[in-house]
């Protein structure tokens, strides 16, 4: 099926302003100011978006797509995503991963997840491992899962800073970011190690070390969750200005807490010196988001959200921010550091993964791979067992 969408107000991030887009075979097939003349017998489907704007679908970087928890007991183990909870928050394509429980739940399982979710019409894949070392993989080395396995590409989420983590030493910190780095380079792959940092005072302290004594490039390093703390935030732009591309959760924030919301970071962000590509947005959806006493238990706690992503890109846009100078963080940053080919941009030849905005900044029609997902805010295509 070809469909041509007429007067879309563009932004691929960068602010195209009024186009027509022709969509076919899951791509963008042509982009231009006048509309095109297209043959009856090709039996083309025309939608007017009536000059709403037109963005690419967002990527979500840090998802638990088979579920996440499990701090706080075996009841506490959150089930796995359904695909309409990416669509209607305008997330077109997830790569998932592993946190705490990186023992019942596999890199085989997350693999398999990432396929169904595939199979559904999302575009997804994930990270090998989890928050502990040794690595949970599936080849036995993190290097062989990235080389062998079509929808791994980097190691995560290594937890650092964190009661629950591993407590790795700088050594095997490198030694995966190694294992990641020379997978990369030998696949074309993201190559990347994902980082959780908790809130702990050693802070992001490895990934500096990690700079100061290797020749691993800056780019393998992805750390995230780095608005839990305010002073983790400022160590991460730090970091951010040496060539490192920082992630910032979307999760809710307690007012006058001790940390930043993911708009308020991101925000902080644009108005630093750092280079504006140099950091993603993510949402933890499908994740446990605890919180713990001083014996380390869980005290509360509550589940991520993809529609986080969406909610956080309404709050900058409403606070005035351009939609081109925030929009990156959540498309075109994470396709080019995660070197997911064809995604993150409305451009020629690029995937057909389309997000329409309606005049309150939120998600209104969501498009993936040329199929519609999601039309006027419900979900038109739902998962296996939804």
């Amino acid at each position: 099926m070809l469909e041509l969408l007429l007067d879309a107000d563009v932004y691929a991030p960068e602010p195209l302003g009024r186009r027509n887009l022709l969509i076919g075979g899951g791509k963008i097939l042509w982009i231009g100011a006048d509309e095109p003349r297209i043959p009856d017998e090709l039996g083309l489907v025309v939608t007017d978006l009536d000059g709403r704007r037109l963005i690419p679908g967002l990527i979500d970087g840090h998802a638990h797509i088979v579920g996440g928890g499990g701090e706080a007991g075996y009841a506490s183990r959150v089930p796995p995503v359904a695909l309409s909870r990416f669509t209607r928050g305008g997330v077109t394509s997830v790569v998932g991963l592993l946190g705490t429980d990186d023992c019942v739940r596999t890199t085989a399982q997350l693999v398999a997840g990432a396929r169904a979710l595939l199979d559904e019409g999302l575009s997804a894949w994930c990270w090998t491992g989890g928050y502990h070392l040794p690595p949970m993989t599936l080849t036995g080395s993190v290097r062989g899962d990235i080389v062998h396995v079509d929808r791994i590409i980097g190691f995560g989420e290594l937890a650092l800073s964190d009661h629950r983590s591993s407590q790795p030493t700088l050594d095997e910190v490198l030694r995966v970011a190694a294992e990641c780095h020379v997978a990369g380079l030998m696949t074309g792959k993201a190559g990347v190690l994902h980082m959780h940092l908790g809130d702990g005072p050693r802070g992001l302290a490895f990934v500096r070390e990690a700079l100061a004594v290797s020749e691993l490039p800056a780019r393998v390093f992805h750390p995230t969750h780095v608005n839990r703390k305010r002073a983790l935030f400022d160590e991460a732009l730090d970091l951010a200005e040496h060539g490192v591309t920082i992630d910032i959760t979307a999760y809710p924030v307690e007012k006058d807490a001790d940390e930043w919301s993911a708009s308020d970071a991101l925000a902080r962000f644009l108005e630093s010196e750092c280079d504006p590509a140099r950091v993603t947005v993510s949402s933890d959806g499908g994740g446990c988001l605890p919180e713990f006493d001083g014996h380390g238990r869980v005290a509360r706690w509550g589940v991520g959200d993809p529609a986080a992503l969406a909610a956080t890109l309404a709050e900058l846009l409403d606070a005035d921010w351009p939609l081109e100078d925030v929009l990156p963080a959540f498309t075109s940053n994470v396709a080019e550091l995660l070197r997911l080919r064809g995604k993150g941009r409305v451009a020629l030849g690029a995937d057909a993964d389309l997000v329409v905005l309606d005049e309150a900044h939120a998600v209104r029609d969501v498009m993936a791979l040329g199929r519609w997902h999601v039309r006027n805010a419900a979900a038109v295509v739902r998962g296996t067992f939804e």
